[in-house]
């Protein structure tokens, strides 16, 4: 493709020559129809999505990719363009959707939900919220994160087999529910129901009415249940996560209810689909190969050793944004409107940033790895994943 860096007139005159999204792949242009399948989520089941980033990482340029007859999306998939894109938002807005199961769709929750608003109005809808997550106030809950997570691991105790997975899906639910509260007897039931809204297309969750039936049920009785512990709570304000959400104001008033219930699904869901996925990576890809036993025998590697399985483990794989004007992400022009998918397990895997990026490294320092994002979304509730996680990993290799 030409240099981007002509005036306006000399890049209209290139248009016709080589478009920016073509119906059909043009000699010359780096892009083309469904040239990656980096959408399809069986790809990361069944597919070898790493060498897939690692082709896109050597490419000069971005890489579009046609999903169906109306929407594709450009993949950034190197760690300087991620912190590009991610760190500004004047330029790439989170609130037309942020995940790619609902591209070309707006996003209901949109200026709404913190995960889905842009700064400044995000940055006062957080503030509070990031304020009773900071590491001083979960510090203080360490004693309350070790019981849940000795509660987890208690049926390894009779050496009979143990649902791992299961058992790290349960966790963050646990830490999460006490954390806002919410009664212990539903706590199976929410994690069932989350995981439904992220993985619709799994069979284990997937409802007979197909993927659009099993969201539309998951969300439905998600916000409901919500509902009801707003109208409660509202009555009864504590110290609770869901009490801060009610008590925040933004625009000189307190969040609507609707704002609240959004924000709830938001926290929850995003301690789901964080913390588990970094202690499942160790178990499936180092249980046997000696590393966990390196490990154990020096537990004073284990800040390092934590962020090292959030850099490998990259529990989200992808943040999408949308280009709200003209500008130039690696030599590509991408235009006002475009979807913008930054995939953050393969800027964990940056050679120009991560020196031998496929080998865990147990005392890898510096680690500014992208497992929580980057920029003013940067997840808000890092610092309760990874005191979970520094908990998980002492309890887990002690006994």
């Amino acid at each position: 493709m030409p240099p981007v860096d002509e005036p306006p007139a000399a890049a209209t005159a290139l248009a016709g020559a080589c478009p920016v999204i073509p119906a059909q792949p043009a000699p010359g242009c780096p892009v083309g129809k469904a040239a990656t399948g980096l959408a399809d989520p069986m790809l990361y089941s069944h597919g070898d999505f790493h060498r897939r980033w690692a082709e896109l990482r050597e490419k000069d340029h971005l890489t579009w990719e046609q999903v169906d007859e109306n929407n594709g999306f450009w993949s950034v998939a190197n760690y300087h363009d991620a912190d590009q894109v991610l760190r500004d938002a004047h330029t790439f807005t989170s609130e037309r959707g942020t995940l790619l199961n609902i591209l070309g769709v707006e996003d209901p929750a949109g200026g709404r939900q913190i995960a889905a608003t842009d700064p400044p109005r995000h940055t006062i809808m957080r503030a509070r919220l990031q304020k009773a997550l900071a590491i001083k106030a979960i510090e203080r809950q360490e004693q309350m994160i070790r019981e849940l997570v000795l509660e987890v691991l208690e049926p390894l105790k009779d050496g009979g087999p143990f649902d791992f997975a299961e058992a790290m899906l349960a966790l963050p639910v646990a830490v999460g529910g006490t954390s806002m509260g919410l009664p212990r007897a539903d706590w199976p039931w929410l994690a069932t129901l989350l995981n439904s809204s992220i993985a619709a297309d799994d069979p284990e969750y997937r409802l007979e009415g197909g993927t659009q039936a099993t969201l539309d049920n998951a969300h439905r009785r998600l916000f409901a249940y919500f509902q009801d512990i707003y109208a409660e709570r509202r009555r009864n304000l504590g110290d609770d996560l869901i009490s801060v959400l009610i008590t925040t104001e933004v625009d000189g008033r307190r969040m609507t209810p609707g704002e609240v219930m959004s924000n709830c699904y938001s926290v929850l869901l995003g301690a789901v689909v964080t913390t588990p996925h970094s202690p499942n990576y160790m178990m499936a890809e180092h249980v046997e190969d000696g590393l966990l036993d390196t490990w154990a025998s020096d537990l004073s590697v284990t800040p390092t050793a934590v962020e090292e399985a959030l850099r490998m483990g990259s529990p989200v794989s992808h943040f999408m944004r949308y280009a709200v004007r003209d500008t130039v992400v690696r030599g590509t022009r991408v235009k006002a409107g475009d979807a913008v998918v930054v995939w953050l397990g393969s800027a964990n895997r940056d050679r120009e940033v991560f020196p031998d990026p496929d080998t865990f490294d147990l005392r890898r320092r510096p680690n500014k790895h992208m497992a929580f994002g980057i920029g003013p979304h940067y997840c808000v509730g890092h610092t309760v994943a990874r005191v979970t996680l520094k908990i998980l990993f002492t309890e887990l290799l002690t006994r």
